[in-house]
């Protein structure tokens, strides 16, 4: 028996229109950090009389720019928003309050956003009248945002390890060099998945081997402006060489340290450091990861991308902070000398070992790319 104070079920016109939404709120997928992609559509009916999104922190919410592209057409229409409206002020009015005075009739959510619980956006929806019905796909507006989602109801970020291997699963020869095991296509598309990122993280082994710059190469997305992508060294005992490229003051840049190292020399300063405790694992010092991971949520990262060497990588790992592998792997072989992708703990038996799911797999020009989450 249906319950008579439960919201209608979603028609194939309402599937529709939320699936609209989260097109819009996709293209701010470069754009919006620290804040939600978010989209929003306005309709009488079948007909569109509004939408927008989220483009950049501090711009206007999706909620507000359909509702000025709708101007009187707003009143009695059903507004379908991919995460629920804001009900605090911050740097833009309420979206909630918003909705009220152009006098929609009913609003759609795809997900509840626990970051806006103290706002009372849903209560205050329904005590003007207005019908509120959410959850529909839900689990794709989550994974538009599962970085903003992790940070806020994990405390720390997604985190995405971007590995090159060979067929034979190596990533650099034994002397360490690795410079190019990919081709151009998927170094290119490796851009875009640290655009999409609110900072990328490295070791200070890594930067020692290879001088990364960590930038971003694309500065635009549109006519929107890309946020600067934070550069993170872990870099415990602070032997970064003087004249690396992260250490240049082009991007922003954390290093992060252990307390009893202090950055007394002119290497540091264009560059911030903040210490973190350590601890010690299989015998040797090492920064605290999680704690790393929460220092980087507090300052509003979304998305971490983890670019680094089979150590780093491998200890990401076996601690379980990795929630997906971006692994692309290249038609060439490096030979049984060259270093293994990970650093991982030996395993006691077949039933110990690490089950990855396929999320995604496509041809990247000559390269094969997957997304994979463990299991």
């Amino acid at each position: 028996m249906t319950d008579p104070s439960s919201p209608p079920a979603a028609t194939a016109l309402d599937h529709a229109h939320m699936a609209h939404a989260l097109r819009l709120a996709e293209r701010g997928l470069v754009t919006t950090r620290p804040n939600p992609r978010v989209g929003c559509v306005l309709a009488h009916g079948s007909e569109v009389v509004g939408e927008g999104w989220h483009r950049l922190a501090g711009g206007p919410h999706a909620e507000v720019e359909a509702l000025a592209a709708a101007g009187s057409r707003a009143r009695g229409a059903t507004a379908y928003v991919t995460l629920e409206p804001c009900g605090l002020h911050g740097r833009t009015p309420p979206c909630a309050d918003a909705l009220i005075a152009a006098g929609v009739a009913r609003v759609v959510i795809a997900s509840e956003d626990a970051a806006q619980e103290a706002g009372g956006a849903l209560e205050r929806l329904r005590a003007a009248g207005i019908a509120v019905e959410c959850g529909l796909l839900r689990e794709a507006a989550r994974e538009l945002n599962r970085g903003f989602f992790s940070r806020i109801e994990r405390g720390r970020p997604w985190l995405r390890l971007k590995l090159a291997m060979s067929l034979d699963g190596r990533v650099a020869l034994a002397d360490g060099a690795s410079q190019w095991i990919t081709g151009a296509a998927a170094r290119e598309d490796v851009q875009r998945w640290r655009a999409r990122s609110s900072a990328v993280l490295t070791g200070s082994g890594t930067v020692q081997a290879d001088d990364p710059r960590l930038t971003l190469r694309l500065a635009e997305a549109g006519d929107t402006p890309i946020p600067p992508l934070l550069r993170v060294v872990l870099d415990r005992a602070l032997r970064t060489p003087a004249g690396a490229a992260v250490l240049d003051g082009s991007a922003p840049t954390l290093v992060v340290h252990a307390v009893d190292a202090v950055p007394v020399d002119a290497r540091f300063a264009r560059v911030e450091c903040v210490p973190v405790a350590t601890t010690v694992e299989t015998g040797l010092p090492r920064l605290d990861l999680p704690a790393v991971l929460s220092l980087l949520a507090a300052r509003g990262v979304n998305e971490l991308q983890v670019e680094s060497g089979p150590v780093l990588g491998g200890a990401l790992f076996a601690a379980g902070l990795v929630d997906e592998l971006l692994l692309y792997v290249a038609p060439v072989l490096l030979g049984d000398r060259a270093q293994p992708l990970l650093a991982l703990p030996t395993l006691a038996d077949m039933a110990s070992r690490w089950r990855l799911r396929t999320i995604d797999r496509r041809a990247i020009g000559a390269d094969l790319r997957l997304l994979l989450r463990p299991d």
